[in-house]
């Protein structure tokens, strides 16, 4: 089966490749998956969702879906010009046509659309496009959002903020999104159908901002419990947020059955076959400790269609379900027919309400217990289900792929993922050559089922570089050069062309965004955003020499542009990890200090960090809108239906960024730099760390972390309840609070690195 399209990065030369699928290959049968709305339904709402962005001048662009012009099932769009100065952009879908109008809005106009801002200064008149520009994709699917992104990312989402969101899928090719809202509404009805009564349910939903981990089985009851105002609400949110992915032609996964179930199960049913997994991440079982419905029972089938018949009558259906078995746990046996029957068991719970049912599965657990995934078990799993009926997410392909040591996943198609995110943490990341790369490797690789591309984020809103240049791979054959892909870049996403921006991205790319270290997990290591000890990680993956020199050519270019939200946004993000590099070396200051025990380099070092770099750069992240604690904090409690339930949720946010559990089981894992946060918590902590170093130094007592843990426990936990206020509008003059910061700490930065 020859697959073949060209691509163009603004350029006139057509790269065209063939790729040949194996002759056994099962790809016929996710033929069926597609657009279901029709060709006018996706012209209009592509249409209007150009007006969202563009206002009148939208009207400047003529569009039109039109299904037949797919090749060989894959995407595609053409741009012309048409008479008026307007643009014409046909394509197969409405995701189709709204990716070929961004190209064009990125490489005509230099303009830009991102989390942190827009940057839409469009030209007048449109720029023309000489001939017909024809983008295609060699990819069927391009899939979006990891199952954590609902909790660490869109949890507290109202209808206006799911919307910019969906907008910025279709705008960058996404046609596969995880569509998990309001589940728990139906997942109610079931349990209450099968005789549990409501304090059965309430014991064992979370809170809102932990629902992706009771939705997988590692998490019950922590935060909860869940009121009928949240379930109505989620519903409706559920049903406009599918209504509109679908009629830009996407294709919502919808959640599945995956045996995980309530402990009142066992007392209903005594004779089912469930069994009781062990403690997960830290927590003991009166917050964790699954139970699981084995595959063998009939009660399983019976769960599992009860739930997918309500989800079908609820929301329709486009033949794709996610679920994941064993998600961080271990099974009860390694036996290959065991685990075989368990995912002919979920299957067959798809299949038996709908003839057509596509399973998606996360690959995270090979990844995550590799120790207990084994070849034989691997394929096992796999093989449980029909080959084509299911499709794997290799999760982390950037970093530890799993196609290449399975064979292409034994036969099953997959999508090469960039994961790249854990716990939405703040911080300067990407690994931009292994993205570049992979994904090329994955459809040559011999026998390659490779189906997709995916971005697999926990958590959003941070690092837009990289999810600008993923999601734009999805459209080329080959690599692309990267230097002058980010100089481009820096041209649309500020609406100037200026030699020192384009110099810092290009630093940028060369360091921070680069990682090459093998099997790196970019989540925060950073001492700034962790509990303090006497043996912290200090590694990095880059030169700070390369983040310093673009924080200074940055800086020089700032003046003029601090009214370009873009740019405001990125001379905070730059200047942010550059003070955090400096409490990396503050930290190293502080302990050789207390080693030597030289109180007075300590007084320095500790007063320098927690009485002026802390506070300032708190005061940094205070003033732009997109590092505010407030404002998560207000999202949280604008949800609720009155007092109680608005206290409920922001325990709920303020316990997921900091301790991550009762007694911080999961501590820091969702870490975030935001004004409030830096300065309520992250700097109490290190106040008091070097107050204790101090008091150590002046009585000649060792220091003793576990004394100062439970002390610090008490600053921690006191901040997930204390209810301040916070701002959800920036406070201060950026300009001025960068301009004070850089000139006081380039120097310093420079010199202690020499």
């Amino acid at each position: 089966m020859p697959y073949k399209c060209s691509w163009c990065l603004s350029l006139p030369l057509i790269a065209v490749i063939y790729v040949t699928f194996p002759a056994n290959c099962e790809f016929p049968t996710l033929a069926h998956l597609g657009p279901q709305a029709s060709d006018e339904t996706q012209t209009k709402a592509v249409t209007d969702l150009v007006k969202r962005l563009l206002g009148s001048r939208g009207s400047e662009f003529i569009l039109l879906v039109n299904r037949s012009l797919a090749r060989d099932d894959l995407d595609v769009c053409e741009l012309r010009s048409a008479g008026g100065d307007k643009i014409a952009a046909t394509g197969s879908s409405g995701v189709a046509v709204a990716a070929g109008v961004y190209h064009y809005l990125k490489y005509y106009c230099s303009c830009q659309v991102s989390w942190s801002g827009s940057q839409l200064s469009l030209p007048s008149p449109l720029p023309g496009v000489p001939g017909v520009l024809r983008l295609s994709t060699p990819h069927k699917f391009r899939y979006y959002q990891n199952v954590c992104t609902q909790s660490y990312s869109s949890v507290w989402w109202d209808w206006r903020r799911w919307e910019q969101e969906i907008d910025w899928m279709a705008l960058n090719g996404v046609n596969l999104p995880l569509a998990f809202t309001g589940q728990e509404a139906l997942w109610q009805e079931v349990y209450l159908g099968l005789g549990l009564n409501q304090t059965d349910i309430d014991s064992f939903f979370t809170g809102p901002a932990f629902l992706a981990w009771n939705r997988m089985g590692n998490l019950v009851q922590w935060g909860g419990p869940l009121s009928s105002s949240w379930h109505i609400k989620q519903l409706y949110l559920q049903y406009r947020i599918l209504q509109r992915m679908r009629a830009l032609g996407m294709m919502p996964v919808l959640p599945a059955f995956s045996g995980i179930v309530p402990k009142a199960i066992t007392r209903l049913f005594p004779q089912a076959k469930v069994t009781k997994l062990g403690p997960w991440s830290n927590f003991n079982c009166s917050y964790s400790c699954a139970y699981v419905l084995e595959p063998s029972d009939p009660l399983f089938q019976r769960i599992g269609s009860l739930f997918l018949s309500k989800l079908l009558a609820e929301f329709g259906t486009d033949h794709i379900y996610n679920t994941d078995t064993f998600n961080e746990m271990t099974p009860t046996s390694s036996d290959p027919v065991y685990l075989s029957a368990v995912s002919r068991s979920v299957f067959a719970s798809m299949t038996s309400v709908d003839s057509q049912a596509i399973w998606l599965m996360q690959g995270w657990l090979f990844v995550n217990n590799p120790t207990f995934w084994k070849q034989e078990q691997i394929k096992a799993l796999l093989h449980g289900v029909p080959i084509g009926r299911m499709i794997v997410l290799d999760l982390f392909a950037e970093s530890m792929p799993v196609f290449s040591s399975t064979s292409s996943f034994y036969g099953q198609p997959f999508i090469w993922c960039m994961l790249h995110n854990f716990g939405g943490n703040s911080g300067l990341f990407g690994t931009v050559e292994n993205i570049n790369m992979g994904p090329f490797e994955a459809l040559r690789y011999p026998n390659s089922t490779l189906v997709g591309l995916g971005m697999a984020p926990e958590g959003i809103e941070q690092n837009p570089v990289v999810y600008e240049l993923m999601s734009e791979l999805a459209w080329h054959w080959e690599p692309i050069d990267l230097y002058k892909w980010a100089s481009l870049y820096a041209a649309r996403r500020y609406g100037v062309s200026h030699e020192n921006l384009t110099d810092s991205w290009k630093l940028l790319f060369h360091s921070v965004y680069n990682c090459t270290v093998p099997k790196y997990k970019n989540h925060n290591h950073s001492p700034l955003v962790r509990r303090p000890t006497m043996h912290m990680n200090t590694d990095l993956w880059y030169d700070p020499r390369d983040l310093y020199e673009a924080w200074r050519l940055m800086y020089l270019s700032a003046k003029p542009l601090m009214s370009v939200e873009t740019f405001r946004y990125d001379l905070v993000d730059v200047t942010r990890q550059a003070l955090q590099l400096l409490t990396t070396q503050l930290y190293l200051e502080i302990k050789d200090a207390f080693q030597k025990q030289n109180l007075p380099k300590l007084l320095t070092a500790g007063g320098l960090l927690v009485s002026d770099l802390l506070p300032e750069l708190d005061r940094l992240l205070s003033s732009e809108s997109h590092f505010l604690l407030g404002l998560w904090l207000e999202q949280a409690r604008a949800l609720a239906q009155d007092k109680h339930e608005a206290e409920q949720y922001e325990v709920n946010a303020r316990n997921q960024i900091t301790l991550w559990g009762p007694e911080g089981n999961i501590l820091d894992y969702a870490s975030k730099e935001w004004g409030g946060l830096m300065g309520d918590y992250y700097t109490q902590r290190w106040s008091l760390f070097v107050n204790t170093l101090v008091q150590c130094l002046d009585r000649g007592k060792p220091f003793n972390q576990d004394a100062f843990n439970q002390a610090v426990f008490q600053v921690e936990k006191n901040f997930t309840i204390n209810q301040k206020k916070y701002p959800s509008k920036p406070q201060g003059d950026t300009y001025d609070i960068v301009t004070r910061i850089f000139l006081k700490y380039y120097p310093k930065a420079l010199k202690r690195l020499n």
